[in-house]
C-alpha cells in the first residue's frame, strides 16, 4: 500500500548518483520547517525554497563534478555548476516523487511548500542520524515510578499513560546503549592499528552526562520494588476508581484497545508497564552492562598493545642501529657509527650478577607439578552434590501446580477464599500460600482473580498482605 499514487517512486530521490546531494537538502529543509529554529510565522515558497537549497548545492558541486559522465538520472544530466538549474530539478523531483506537496498559502496569496505526511518522517530520520543524540530527562525509571504514584492519587488516565510512555522509553534507550558499545567494539576491531583515543574520550564524556546516571540513581532495580508496589495498590483501586480511569483510558488510549486482547484496558496497562520494567531489570540493563565491560576490555587490550609496542620499539632501538649499520658501507657507515657513537657516549653499561640466578630445588619443582593437577572426585563429593540437588528441587513449586490446587480448593468452598484461610501445616502447605498471588498473576488465562485486602496475614512462619482468591465469571466454562 506504500508504494501507489503519488508514492509510487518515492525511493527515487535516493537511489542516484547524487543522493548525498538529495539527502542533505532534506537535512536543511526539515531544519527550516520542523527543527528547534523552525519559522512557523512564514510559509516557504518556491523562491525561499531555491535559496534554502542552493548553498548546499554549491558547496557539493565539487564531490560529484568529476563523476559527471556517468548519467544514471534527472539530477545528473544536469551541469554541477548550474545550481539554479539544478536546485529547481531537485525540488520537481521531490515535489513528483511524493516527498514535498504544494498548498495555497492564503496569507500571502501564494504557493507554499511543505513536507507530505511520508516525507516529513524520512526526512525525520535523515535529520536525527545527522545530529548529536539528545536525551531527554525524564526517560527514566523515576519519572514512571512517580507518574503511577500521581495515577494512583489522582485517578488521572494521563498519568497512567505517561507511565507506560516512559517505560517504553527506558527499555528503548537501554537497548540503543547496548547497540552504541557493540558499534564502538566494531569499530576498534576495524581500526584495531590505531589507538582509539577519541573514541574512548567521547565515551567518557558520554558515561560522565548518561550511564553514570542511567546505572545510578536512575537505575531500574533501585525502582523496581516501589513500581511493583504502586501497581498491586493501583489493581487494588474501588470498583468506581477503577471504572473512572477505564473510561478515561478508552477515550484517550484508543490504540491500546487494538494493543489487548481480552480484559479491562487498565489491566492490560498494568501488565504491560509490568513486563516492560522487568524486561529493562532483567533483559536489557545486564545487555549493557555486557557491551560496556566488552567495549572497555577491548579498548583497554588495544591501548595496552600501543603502549607496549611503543615501549618496545623503544627497547629495540639499538638492534634497529645495528641493523642500519649492517646495511651501510663505506663512508656512509662510518658517518652513521659516528653519529651514534656521540649520542652513546654517556651510556652506561651494567651486567646482570650471576648469582641472581638460582635454580629450583627438587621439591620446588614437584610443587609446581601437583599445582596443576585435576583434583579427585570422591563419594562424599558426589553425595554432597546429590543432596544440594535434591533439597533445590523439594522446595520447587511450578506455578501451574499452584493454580490447580486454589482451583480445586475454590471448587470445594464454593466460595471466595482468604489467603490467610488456606493451610500451613506442611512446608509445602507454606510454599504454596506463598507462591499464590505470583502464580494467579503469571497466568495467561484469567480464570483466577487475586485482590489486595487492608488486612495483614500473620503466622509462624512469614508475614504479608492478605488476598481474597476467587474464581472470575465463566471461568470453569472457559477452562473447560
Amino acid at each position: 500500500m506504500f508504494f501507489e499514487a503519488e508514492r509510487n517512486n518515492f525511493f527515487r530521490p535516493l537511489n542516484g548518483k547524487r543522493r548525498e546531494l538529495v539527502v542533505a537538502c532534506l537535512r536543511v529543509l526539515y531544519e527550516r520547517l520542523h527543527g528547534p529554529g523552525a519559522d512557523y510565522a512564514n510559509k516557504m515558497s518556491r523562491d525561499v525554497l531555491r535559496d534554502l537549497i542552493a548553498p548546499i548545492i554549491q558547496t557539493m558541486a565539487n564531490d560529484f563534478a568529476a563523476d559527471d559522465d556517468v548519467l544514471d538520472d534527472e539530477l545528473s544530466c544536469i551541469d554541477a555548476t548550474d545550481d539554479q538549474q539544478l536546485a529547481g530539478a531537485l525540488i520537481r523531483g521531490l515535489l513528483k516523487d511524493g516527498w514535498l506537496e504544494t498548498f495555497g498559502d492564503r496569507v500571502g496569496l501564494v504557493t507554499a511548500y511543505r513536507f507530505s505526511r511520508a516525507g516529513k518522517l524520512f526526512a525525520e530520520a535523515l535529520w536525527v542520524l545527522d545530529r548529536p543524540r539528545v536525551r531527554a530527562r525524564q526517560r527514566n525509571m523515576r519519572s514512571c515510578r512517580n507518574a503511577l504514584e500521581a495515577a494512583l492519587k489522582n485517578v488521572d488516565a494521563y498519568d497512567l499513560i505517561d507511565a507506560f510512555d516512559y517505560a517504553e522509553k527506558v527499555v528503548s534507550d537501554l537497548s540503543e546503549g547496548a547497540d552504541y558499545f557493540h558499534e564502538l567494539v566494531r569499530k576498534l576491531m576495524a581500526e584495531a592499528s590505531t589507538t582509539p583515543w577519541d573514541g574512548f574520550m567521547e565515551f567518557l564524556d558520554r558515561f560522565e552526562k548518561e550511564f553514570k546516571k542511567q546505572l545510578t540513581s536512575d537505575n531500574v532495580e533501585r525502582h523496581r520494588a516501589a513500581i511493583r508496589d504502586t501497581l498491586n495498590r493501583l489493581r487494588c483501586i474501588d470498583d468506581a476508581k477503577a471504572c473512572v480511569l477505564e473510561a478515561q483510558l478508552n477515550d484517550t488510549a484508543r490504540w491500546a484497545l487494538q494493543e489487548k486482547t481480552s480484559g479491562l484496558t487498565i489491566d492490560w496497562m498494568l501488565d504491560r508497564i509490568e513486563e516492560l520494567v522487568d524486561a529493562a531489570c532483567s533483559t536489557k540493563q545486564p545487555e549493557l552492562i555486557k557491551a560496556m565491560n566488552g567495549y572497555m576490555r577491548r579498548a583497554a587490550s588495544i591501548v595496552q598493545q600501543a603502549m607496549m609496542l611503543r615501549s618496545g620499539s623503544n627497547r629495540h632501538a639499538y638492534t634497529s642501529a645495528i641493523t642500519h649499520v649492517a646495511a651501510l658501507a663505506g663512508d656512509a657507515q662510518s658517518s652513521l657509527l659516528e653519529r651514534l657513537g656521540v649520542h652513546l657516549a654517556a651510556a652506561e653499561i651494567r651486567l646482570l650478577d650471576p648469582s641472581s640466578f638460582k635454580l629450583r630445588t627438587a621439591s620446588q619443582r614437584r610443587k609446581a607439578l601437583t599445582v596443576t593437577a585435576l583434583p579427585k572426585v570422591t563419594r562424599d563429593s558426589r553425595l554432597n552434590a546429590a543432596l544440594q540437588r535434591a533439597e533445590a528441587s523439594a522446595f520447587a513449586l511450578s506455578n501451574e501446580d499452584v493454580r490447580e490446587s486454589l482451583r480445586a480448593e475454590l471448587r470445594l468452598r464454593a466460595r471466595p477464599l482468604r489467603l490467610s484461610t488456606l493451610p500451613a501445616k506442611t512446608a509445602a502447605d507454606v510454599l504454596h500460600a506463598m507462591q499464590a498471588v505470583e502464580a494467579i498473576r503469571a497466568s495467561h488465562d484469567g480464570g483466577i482473580k487475586a485482590t489486595q485486602l487492608p488486612t495483614k496475614l500473620l503466622n509462624d512462619y512469614y508475614s504479608a498482605s492478605d488476598y481474597l482468591i476467587e474464581l472470575k465469571p465463566n471461568a470453569d466454562t472457559h477452562n473447560s
